[in-house]
């Protein structure tokens, strides 16, 4: 369901969050999802999981599967290691960003690749246009200046916009670090974003948000956000759209 509906910009505070303490993993979710459902919070349109997650050093998701998803994790602070079922390994550094198409299903693991330090990511699963694609796996590294007081586009499966991880769905993940710039966003009519603090604060239509804050938007609406920040931002159609 897309929740929120009747409100075309609502904010969920870091605190609303639900949030778990798992000893090798704190993680609070967006979204329904695991142990955690709320019929009325389980997706944001096409976006279907956002989980915050910090996994202790040398610790990390043992093998487990999935399939018919788009997945993408967004490294913030550390170092996450990737192995999959199809030969991928992978060690992705704060800024870089890992793409896992289910498909048909895939087998994966995730580890925290130091033994000393934690690492601090971001997981997103969007749903994708089909069912039964071919799995597909990749990772870019992105270098802050890449996404300095600018809008950075990490990830899409929208028509004419040019993306270095190209997904199965009619959806843009974008991101940005804000230290002297103030950017601006259009919604369009019928889509719904999905905007995250990560760390700092941000001003966004005029709602202060701070770290672990989100907002979500439906319909056109502007954003504008200004101090010093670390943004994630989805724009995806609605839960069930095509592409």
């Amino acid at each position: 369901m897309d929740t929120m509906n009747s409100s075309r910009f609502s904010v969920q505070r870091a605190a609303d969050r639900a949030t778990f303490d798992h000893g090798w993993l704190q993680t609070s979710h967006s979204f329904s999802f695991a142990g955690y459902h709320d019929p009325r919070n389980t997706n944001w349109g096409a976006l279907r999981v956002f989980n915050d997650d910090v996994v202790q050093p040398g610790q990390g998701f043992g093998t487990h599967p999935h399939r018919d998803m788009e997945i993408l994790t967004y490294v913030l602070e550390g170092e996450l290691e990737h192995r999959d079922s199809m030969g991928n390994v992978g060690v992705v550094a704060p800024g870089g960003v890992q793409y896992l198409s289910a498909g048909t299903g895939i087998t994966h693991s995730e580890y925290n690749h130091s033994q000393s330090q934690p690492v601090h990511f971001v997981q997103m699963w969007v749903l994708p246009r089909a069912a039964n694609l071919a799995p597909r796996y990749g990772q870019v590294d992105f270098t802050l200046a890449d996404r300095l007081d600018r809008w950075l586009t990490i990830a899409s499966g929208e028509a004419g916009i040019e993306a270095p991880i190209a997904i199965w769905q009619d959806a843009t993940a974008s991101v940005a670090r804000l230290e002297r710039a103030r950017l601006v966003k259009s919604v369009r009519a019928g889509r719904y974003a999905f905007l995250f603090v990560a760390s700092g604060t941000a001003l966004v239509s005029g709602e202060t948000l701070r770290a672990g804050d989100a907002a979500r938007i439906a319909g056109p609406f502007e954003i504008d956000a200004s101090g010093a920040a670390e943004i994630v931002l989805w724009d995806v159609p609605p839960a069930g759209a095509g592409g």
